[in-house]
């Protein structure tokens, strides 16, 4: 491969639109859809009008990957200007997106463009791909960046806890009883992500606070594995407890950077409002 590196992810990455920016990361958006009506996601709607739509309608939207049609029209640009591209996608476990990727890659000049499978959602996609921008940025060539990111992919530590079940039931992930179980129990999921897939890891039973306790000291006690180069504290509609959770962290991991990072709508319709999470990276050999 020639010519500079230009990292895309898609819009599940949840990567703050600052970074975005200043990175210049590509964005390919997934899409929103209620009924006929197609939205890109963080373009066409945001969580705020995504909330609204569920409480007026009553049932969530449903969730589609890129076509290849999209990646093909978002590559082509920087391929055309000279750009090879490497886009880290949503795990194939939880979204064809990287397929689709791979689709368009296809029907591009040979070569020309990478996909990588994050094995991941939300901001522990978003780590994977700060570390590929950081590694372009110090001159590292695709295979290099592509060796970091086998090492890395593996080492990504996302936990995350749900406020309420109800979107859970209301998207298929749990049945009727046991939304009103546990809403009457107050019952609250934590969930991570475990070989690509989004996995129940345990249940705190009470505030919400105590589940935020819990997946904070799960977090500080992997503080010798951790890589303390940048931690993301991930939430939807919880601003307090990301801002808890961020400065706990802060004071007590001794990370360079603890940042604070919203969910987007793919992730806001499965999960809800009011989720919160922290993702990390552990040290690679």
């Amino acid at each position: 491969m020639s010519g500079k590196i230009k990292i895309f992810a898609d819009s599940t990455c949840d990567l703050p639109s600052s970074w975005i920016k200043e990175y210049n990361i590509g964005i390919v958006p997934l899409y929103v859809v209620f009924g006929d009506e197609s939205l890109r996601d963080g373009v066409d709607i945001t969580p705020e009008q995504l909330y609204a739509r569920v409480d007026q309608e009553g049932k969530l939207p449903k969730t589609a990957a890129p076509s290849p049609s999209d990646f093909i029209s978002a590559f082509t640009p920087f391929i055309e200007q000279g750009d090879d591209i490497l886009f880290i996608g949503i795990s194939t476990e939880l979204s064809s997106t990287c397929q689709n990727a791979l689709i368009a890659a296809s029907e591009l000049p040979e070569g020309r463009v990478t996909v990588f499978d994050s094995r991941n959602l939300s901001c522990g996609i978003g780590l994977l791909v700060m570390k590929a921008v950081r590694a372009a940025e110090n001159g590292a060539a695709m295979p290099e960046i592509i060796e970091l990111l086998s090492k890395t992919v593996g080492e990504v530590d996302c936990e995350f806890v749900i406020d309420t079940l109800e979107y859970l039931y209301k998207g298929g992930r749990c049945s009727g009883m046991q939304n009103i179980i546990g809403s009457l129990l107050k019952i609250r999921p934590v969930i991570k992500v475990i070989d690509g897939s989004m996995t129940p890891a345990y249940k705190v039973r009470g505030k919400k606070e105590k589940a935020l306790e819990q997946m904070l000291s799960n977090a500080l006690s992997q503080i010798d594995q951790m890589d303390k180069d940048l931690i993301i504290v991930v939430h939807t509609m919880a601003e307090e407890e990301a801002l808890f959770l961020q400065k706990e962290l802060q004071a007590k991991s001794g990370a360079r950077e603890v940042q604070i990072s919203t969910a987007g709508c793919v992730i806001c319709s499965h999960c809800g409002p009011q989720t919160v999470g922290i993702m990390y990276t552990k040290k690679t050999a």
